[in-house]
């Protein structure tokens, strides 16, 4: 009896000790919850928020100019005012490969290590190198700012791309350009071609206009390079010539080097014709084409659709735009002797919307 009372003792004070450690484990920091009368925790605004789908987006831009940054600019703060509408985070990697091949597919293979969800490539040389390096992968493609997707091969129609890639083009109306330069100088009869042969962007865009003087019997000429330099050479030539005026597509280089040569062009009263607002904006007469920062805007809402509501780039037609906009620097009209008004009101008819511009380094700079 004796030894059965002291194991009944032991276990009461076991059993005692257990009862203390539970009610210091529930009590000792004790909430609204650990009431009785508590209600249950339900969803709502105290509820915890859960957490959001991020998807990665790699960005290679392909050269510092104005106009592709306005476009990568114009995604950026699209992604981020479409992740707080859908609720979602887009985590954007971006870098720029400054026209450097090695660089550009370094940039690319980085992306594809940190495993992005999709690629957004700038112009058409990083698009080209972001489908090759997805064609295993089949990791989705957005370009932007491709001027002839289907003759560069990326896709198989505007209408039905094919494959892990769709974008946005600013695919230029040569024609319109052409009926400008005419309309603005009626006595126009040798124009030169500035471009730079190896931008895929040039090529439809200068068979083109070839196309439209062969038809009026007007002579036209080359002027290549690919560097800043080249290019300074090529409108040295273009004076000695006595060109008229001068056409250039929506060409990277001719636009990085554009802000170089304008002063030159002004001098030999030559007017240069160019395939974006962002050259009129570097000096040039004219810029006819797309808005670049709506194309930035519409690139992104691409980006969102095929990521966030699960749409197939292959069957995702590419975007094209009016591109019936002129810009017109009017500085540089007026130093050409040309009378603004008399010009717009010549351009008219050739033009769906006509804007003015002052020269400047970026469309920041323009804003402040």
């Amino acid at each position: 009896m004796k030894n059965r009372n002291i194991v009944k003792k032991f276990l009461a004070l076991v059993l005692g000790a257990s009862l203390v450690l539970s009610l210091a484990a529930c009590g000792g920091s004790k909430s609204a919850a650990d009431s009785t009368d508590a209600p249950e925790a339900t969803e709502g605004a105290d509820a915890t928020p859960a957490a959001t789908e991020t998807y990665k987006v790699g960005i290679c831009n392909y050269v510092d100019d104005a106009s592709l940054n306005q476009i990568v600019d114009n995604i950026q703060t699209q992604l981020t005012a479409l992740g707080q509408e859908k609720g979602v985070t887009f985590e954007v990697m971006y870098d720029n490969c400054n026209g450097d091949a090695a660089v550009m597919n370094q940039i690319i293979a980085n992306f594809i290590a940190d495993d992005v969800d999709l690629m957004v490539g700038v112009a058409t040389p990083v698009a080209m190198a972001m489908q090759a390096a997805t064609e295993d992968n089949q990791i989705p493609v957005v370009f932007s700012a491709v001027s002839d997707p289907v003759g560069a091969e990326l896709v198989d129609s505007i209408e039905a791309p094919g494959a892990n890639i769709t974008g946005t083009s600013d695919y230029l109306n040569t024609d319109a350009v052409m009926n400008l330069i005419f309309a603005a100088d009626p006595e126009v009869d040798n124009v030169g071609f500035l471009y730079d042969l190896g931008q895929d962007s040039s090529t439809t865009a200068i068979a083109n206009a070839k196309a439209f003087l062969d038809e009026r019997n007007i002579a036209y000429k080359d002027y290549n390079g690919s560097t800043t330099d080249e290019i300074m050479l090529a409108v040295q030539s273009m004076k000695e010539d006595g060109v008229d005026a001068a056409f250039t597509p929506s060409d990277n280089t001719i636009m990085t080097a554009e802000l170089a040569i304008y002063e030159d062009l002004i001098d030999a009263g030559i007017a240069h014709y160019t395939g974006a607002d962002s050259f009129a904006l570097n000096g040039a007469f004219l810029g006819f084409g797309v808005d670049y920062a709506n194309l930035g805007v519409q690139t992104a809402n691409m980006v969102a659709q095929i990521l966030v509501d699960g749409t197939d780039p292959a069957t995702t037609p590419v975007m094209t735009f009016d591109n019936g906009t002129a810009t017109i620097n009017t500085e540089t009209c007026a130093a050409l002797g040309f009378d603004y008004e008399t010009v717009k009101a010549a351009f008219e008819p050739f033009c769906t919307r006509i804007q003015e511009i002052t020269t400047a380094e970026s469309f920041e700079d323009v804003a402040g």
